[in-house]
């Protein structure tokens, strides 16, 4: 998909390859890149998915990065349920009413 300067889009880059993170890391992080994903307006004139582009933020700030969606939509969420926490608001507001009042 060909994308042009003035379209929202999203970009990807590297920001620190796995060598380069710090020692004071867990393993498992220091195992995998610091990868960066924002979304902004292409400055970049015309360009495809996979290609470097200029982009300028919400903010104004401008990054620069892979090309990896354009017009990106805003997804997110919470997880799946965690079946033990489902209870715990019920557990807690019980415990609250069986203490013991103060004065």
């Amino acid at each position: 998909m060909t994308s042009l300067a003035g379209n929202w889009v999203q970009i990807h880059s590297i920001i620190l390859r796995p060598e380069q993170r710090p020692d004071t890391l867990p393993p498992e992080t220091r195992a995998v890149p610091l990868e960066m994903r924002v979304k902004g307006w292409q400055v970049t004139g015309s360009a495809d998915i996979g290609d470097q582009v200029c982009i300028r933020t919400v903010l104004g700030r401008e990054q620069t990065g892979t090309l990896i969606a354009v017009n990106p939509e805003y997804g997110h969420d919470f997880g799946r349920a965690i079946p033990e926490l489902l209870a715990a608001g019920d557990e807690l507001v019980a415990m609250m009413r069986s203490a013991p009042k103060e004065g």
